[in-house]
């Protein structure tokens, strides 16, 4: 049974490390979705691009994929990240969904999409170092809409990072969320891993 539960973030400030840099960053208590939101109405007319090479992007006309292709009658177990090749991303918030990919699949997950606020370029690299592009699909939100439709952006400019993403995870079911899990701070990573959702499913 999807637990309805959403991880509180605190509203003052505080210390992180990312990737070995202090960071001091200022959190608001929640995001603007939460378990029975629907998140495609939530970010309306935002679309995401799919992780793919220059030349794909170019072959492509440099299309993008609407929201409801992604969430409308799937089951969809979505995480949010600061950004590819840094730290915590690379090494644990990313292979903690890729090494439990068959789990999630037995539980019927249709998908499994990581998307951070890079463009899609960045991410398709990424996703190809980090051998996570068969089981994981890759999205950039290049402008940040997305995050910023849900509530989830954070200035990260202390760290040379600009405007990113919170750390977070949600199962999606037919476009409505079901679980929300949001990281007190970008460097943690206690509830938005894969281990975490699984259990939650």
């Amino acid at each position: 049974m999807a637990s309805s539960a959403v991880v509180k973030r605190s509203s003052s400030m505080m210390k992180s490390v990312m990737g070995g840099l202090r960071v001091v960053a200022a959190s608001r208590a929640y995001a603007s979705v939460a378990a029975g939101s629907d998140i495609v109405s939530a970010a309306q007319n935002v679309s995401l691009q799919k992780a793919r090479s220059w030349d794909e992007g170019v072959s492509s006309k440099f299309s993008t994929t609407p929201l409801t292709d992604i969430f409308k009658g799937k089951k969809v177990v979505i995480f949010g990240l600061p950004g590819a090749y840094t730290g915590v991303c690379s090494a644990q918030h990313v292979p903690s969904y890729k090494n439990n990919i068959h789990k999630f699949k037995a539980k019927g997950i249709d998908s499994v999409v990581c998307v951070a606020v890079n463009d899609p370029y960045v991410m398709n690299g990424w996703a190809e170092k980090l051998q996570a592009k068969d089981a994981i699909e890759f999205y950039g939100d290049f402008d940040g809409s997305f995050h910023k439709s849900l509530d989830l952006t954070i200035d990260l400019s202390s760290a040379l990072l600009g405007i990113r993403s919170h750390r977070w995870s949600a199962y999606v079911e037919d476009g409505k969320i079901k679980v929300m899990n949001v990281e007190q701070a970008p460097s943690e990573f206690k509830v938005s891993g894969g281990d975490q959702l699984l259990s939650q499913i």
